[in-house]
């Protein structure tokens, strides 16, 4: 039987409870955002639940022996594995693997939305901030994806 939700935000939580994103906050705050993000775009148990776990493997937070291992679902473990990020990857290819997995768009794109939300990256340095705004607006390209309003992602972070 796999996790559940609140298993999975409990293990996400943990693995990731010593580190913190650029601007030295919890990096627990950003993967709730992202799978708060998630669910607000309609997305499922299998995204949501991928959504905690979207930089566990890449952040070394969790191993992919554990991923394999775990009790998760089938979809939630491909889109996991889709979203993590290969040393000297191209964005091109990140993307289409991105592409080529059922419900990882979404999560990727609650995850670009929650960091180029302008709150969190007004409190980095400005050549950080550009560097990373043209990063995931390459991103958003190359998805596919529109850029989404500042309002949408400013609300969803006073939301919790």
């Amino acid at each position: 039987m796999p996790l559940s939700l609140a298993d999975i935000e409990a293990v996400a939580r943990g693995a990731h409870a010593a580190q913190t994103d650029k601007a030295g906050r919890p990096y627990a705050e950003h993967l709730q955002a992202v799978a708060h993000g998630v669910a607000a775009r309609g997305g499922d148990e299998d995204q949501i639940a991928a959504a905690w776990l979207h930089d566990a493997i890449e952040d070394e937070a969790l191993t992919e022996d554990w991923l394999a291992e775990a009790p998760l679902t089938a979809r939630t473990k491909d889109i996991v594995l889709a979203l993590t990020k290969r040393p000297g990857e191209a964005p091109e290819a990140y993307a289409a693997r991105i592409l080529a997995t059922p419900g990882a768009v979404l999560v990727k794109q609650s995850d670009l939305a929650h960091n180029a939300n302008p709150a969190r990256l007004a409190v980095l340095d400005e050549f950080t901030r550009a560097r990373l705004t043209h990063k995931y607006a390459h991103m958003r390209n190359l998805l596919g994806l529109p850029d989404e309003p500042a309002t949408e992602e400013v609300r969803d972070e006073r939301d919790g």
